[in-house]
C-alpha cells in the first residue's frame, strides 16, 4: 500500500476503479486513508490531502479523546458490555455447567470452576457472546435478504482485530465480529446490512453509498455510534 506523509500524519493511499476521491479517518488511533481513482497522479492526491488537513486533524483529535475500556481480567466488580448496556460482572464458582446469566438487568453472573484462570473465564464469556450473536443473526439476514434482494449462502462469527465484518461476494459468505455482541443491536444490523450490500457492489464507491442510503438511511449515525467505545487492543477500521 502506498502512503504519503504531511507534517507528522501518515496517509495511506489506495487506488481503485472509482471516479472521485474518498477520504476517511479510522478509529482508534486516527489512521488516515485516501481512496483515489487509478488515473489520478500522486501530486494531485497530495494537494487534496493538504486541503483537507484541518478536517483530518479534527477527526483524529476526536478519536484520541474517546473513552477506552481497559483490558479485562474477568473478575467480580468489572464492567462488561452486552448489547450496548454496561453490566457488573459477578463471578460464581460452580461444579455444574459453566455459563453466563443476566440478573436484574444489572449483573452478568459468570459461572466458572473454582481456581479458573483469566483465560478460562474469558473463554466462557466469549462463547456466551458467540451464542447470543448466532441466535440473533439468522433473523436479521432473512429480513434483509427480502429487502435487498440478495441471498447469503453462509455466515459466521469470529473475533477480528481490524474489521467489524467482512464479505466474500463470490462465495456469498459474510463474517461478523464477535465484539458486536457488546454493541447496541442496531450496530449488528448495520454491519450485516453493510456486508450484504457488498453482494450488490464490492467496493465502497458511490454506488455502494447510494445502496446504503436507500436501505438504511441512518447508517452514518449508527456507524458513529458503533465506533464510540473502543475496546483495548482493537484497531477497528470501518
Amino acid at each position: 500500500m502506498a502512503s504519503i506523509t504531511i507534517g507528522d500524519i501518515k496517509i495511506d493511499i489506495i487506488k481503485k476503479n472509482i471516479k472521485n476521491l474518498h477520504l476517511s479517518v479510522h478509529p482508534p488511533d486516527g489512521r488516515v486513508r485516501i481512496a483515489a481513482p487509478n488515473s489520478m497522479n500522486d501530486e494531485a492526491i497530495r494537494i487534496f490531502a493538504i486541503s483537507k488537513l484541518p478536517w483530518i486533524k479534527k477527526q483524529r483529535s476526536k478519536f484520541q479523546a474517546q473513552e477506552r475500556q481497559s483490558k479485562r481480567e474477568f473478575v467480580s466488580g468489572e464492567s462488561h458490555y452486552y448489547q450496548g448496556v454496561r453490566y457488573l460482572l459477578n463471578v460464581i464458582y460452580t461444579n455444574k455447567k459453566q455459563r453466563v446469566e443476566i440478573r436484574n438487568n444489572k449483573y452478568l453472573d459468570l459461572y466458572v470452576r473454582e481456581g479458573s484462570t483469566k483465560e478460562q473465564r474469558e473463554k466462557v464469556m466469549m462463547e456466551w457472546y458467540r451464542s447470543q450473536l448466532k441466535s440473533q443473526i439468522p433473523e436479521i439476514i432473512e429480513k434483509w435478504e427480502k429487502r435487498i434482494g440478495v441471498k447469503v449462502d453462509s455466515w459466521g462469527v469470529k473475533l477480528m482485530k481490524t474489521k467489524w465484518g467482512t464479505c466474500n461476494p463470490t462465495a456469498k459468505r459474510i463474517w461478523v465480529n464477535l465484539e458486536l455482541a457488546k454493541k447496541n443491536p442496531r450496530c449488528l444490523e448495520y454491519i450485516i446490512v453493510h456486508e450484504m450490500v457488498h453482494l450488490l457492489e464490492r467496493h465502497h464507491n458511490e454506488r455502494f453509498i447510494a445502496y446504503m442510503d436507500q436501505f438504511l438511511p441512518n447508517w452514518r449515525s449508527i456507524k458513529e455510534e458503533l465506533n464510540g467505545l473502543i475496546f483495548e487492543s482493537s484497531k477497528w477500521s470501518y
